[in-house]
């Protein structure tokens, strides 16, 4: 039974992403992940009396970076504000955020669909604020640690329109954000480490309905697949609630990937429940247009932008650029091997991004931990284009790169991998291979050219695999059709 076929999803993300600041947003403590339990947290961020915040100007920065990057209004004015609530590892019992007044405000960032099309997902807001501690339970037994220096590391928050109506479109709206924020430079994205988190509101409603749903939030999803695994698994939950006769409660879940199910956390608070008051120990933020202009003026070149230049330049579809600026490294990357190459984008663009990424996959690497470099590639990629190797050799040359061989040529001509482009040799096997095929000459000459794919597969086999697939498709032709 598909749960899903007369139910439409309503998906709105709130992504955390923690600033690459060298210091926390209202003090000068270190914010470098790894460190022991407690060494990077001072009196600011324990709220300790007589402490006063001062905020993080680089913080300011990168927050308006990212809201000129999705086209956003930049507030002028923006105002802090604490939002009370208990948790052990916020030691002041509240958080500084900002509410009614945001840095950004409304903007969008487009993604881009399996099939290509361009999806506008709106952006409600941005907002500056910090992170919490961290509670640790593994390592105690019967007890918790509180591990206080996350607190106070900058946090911008995310917050996107319910624009969203699959998993699917969730993850490319997440994956756009990663890559947005990492061409930015203004975070890492390392969700393993907690740098780049996401909380899923999720709503279900039947199809031709306007009216939204009761959502239910999924707290700190850390992967693009536990995002849809757990937006999917959440959204099914609720359709079999409501098909049973019952009513949904607007709550905050937990999202298990080892049962791969959502959890009731706790009934989900209000904006008034958190008693938002303006933080008195923080000025109003006011920036002006010369300060914007400033930090509009050294962006760099933009995802979008940039796939939009690789389709004008390179000739590539929109599928391939969108996947070769997915990263501003993959992208570098794929810039310096057509330069070597000095031609063929397109041949430059698959090897890239099919066969060596499937390399890169396998091993959960990135494209700068590569085993193989761009000159390694471009010398592999020289070697096809000049008829000295197929395709199929190429994947064995690049095999052998992979495994620590350093060098092109060597590698061909110690695996005899060298293509046969003889014309001579070349027609006296295809002339072997007509003379023992008669029947099917006759056949493809009476109107089956479908049995072309034949008489190469032959020849292939006769020069054990090494003949020149274009030569012999030529010298074919005119020896079949001539």
């Amino acid at each position: 039974m598909d749960l899903m076929k007369d139910w439409e999803l309503v998906i709105g993300l709130e992504v955390h992403i923690q600033l690459a600041t060298n210091s926390k947003i209202f003090s000068g403590a270190a914010t470098a992940f790894g460190a022991e339990p407690n060494t990077q947290a001072c009196a600011v961020d324990l709220g300790m009396p007589g402490v006063l915040p001062v905020l993080n100007k680089e913080a300011v920065r990168m927050a308006v970076q990212f809201g000129l990057a999705v086209d956003a209004e930049v507030n002028r004015k923006s105002v802090f504000a604490r939002k009370n609530y208990f948790y052990p590892d916020l030691p002041k019992g509240y958080q500084i955020s900002q509410f009614e007044l945001p840095i950004v405000g409304r903007g969008h960032v487009d993604i881009v669909q399996k099939d290509g099309t361009i999806k506008r997902v709106g952006v409600t807001r941005a907002h500056l604020e910090e992170d919490a501690g961290k509670s640790l339970h593994e390592d105690f037994h019967g007890m918790s640690g509180i591990d206080l220096n996350r607190a106070s590391t900058p946090l911008l928050e995310i917050v996107s329109e319910p624009d969203l109506r699959s998993a699917e479109e969730a993850v490319a709206y997440l994956k756009t954000i990663h890559g947005l924020v990492r061409y930015l430079e203004i975070c890492d994205g390392n969700m393993a480490e907690g740098s780049m988190r996401c909380d899923a509101n999720v709503s279900v409603r039947r199809r031709g309905e306007e009216k939204f749903g009761t959502r239910c939030e999924i707290k700190n999803v850390n992967s693009f697949r536990f995002v849809e695994k757990a937006i999917n698994y959440e959204a099914e939950r609720q359709i079999r609630e409501i098909l049973a006769g019952n009513s949904i409660r607007q709550e905050t879940r937990l999202y298990d990937s080892t049962k791969n199910e959502t959890r009731s956390m706790r009934s989900k608070e209000e904006a008034n429940d958190y008693r938002y008051f303006p933080d008195p120990d923080l000025l109003p933020l006011v920036i002006d247009d010369e300060y914007i202009a400033g930090v509009k003026a050294g962006l760099p070149e933009l995802p979008a932008a940039k796939r939009e230049r690789f389709i004008g330049q390179y000739g590539l579809s929109n599928y391939d650029a969108t996947v070769l600026t997915g990263s501003k490294e993959l992208a570098a990357a794929y810039e310096t091997l057509v330069g070597l190459v000095g031609k063929e984008p397109k041949i430059c663009a698959n090897w890239l991004s099919q066969e060596l990424a499937g390399y890169l996959n396998k091993e959960n690497l990135e494209i700068t931990e590569s085993k193989v470099s761009m000159e390694q590639l471009a010398a592999l990629v020289g070697r096809i284009l000049d008829g000295t190797i197929s395709g199929r050799g190429g994947k064995e040359v690049l095999e052998a790169l992979w495994a620590g061989e350093a060098e092109v040529d060597g590698i061909i001509e110690a695996k005899g991998l060298k293509q046969m482009s003889d014309t001579g040799a070349l027609e006296a096997i295809i002339d072997q291979v007509l003379a023992g095929a008669t029947a099917q000459v006759e056949q493809y000459r009476g109107g089956k050219t479908g049995l072309f794919g034949f008489f190469v597969g032959q020849v292939m086999k006769l020069s054990k695999g090494q003949a020149n697939p274009g030569q012999v498709n030529d010298i074919l032709k005119k020896k079949l059709e001539g």
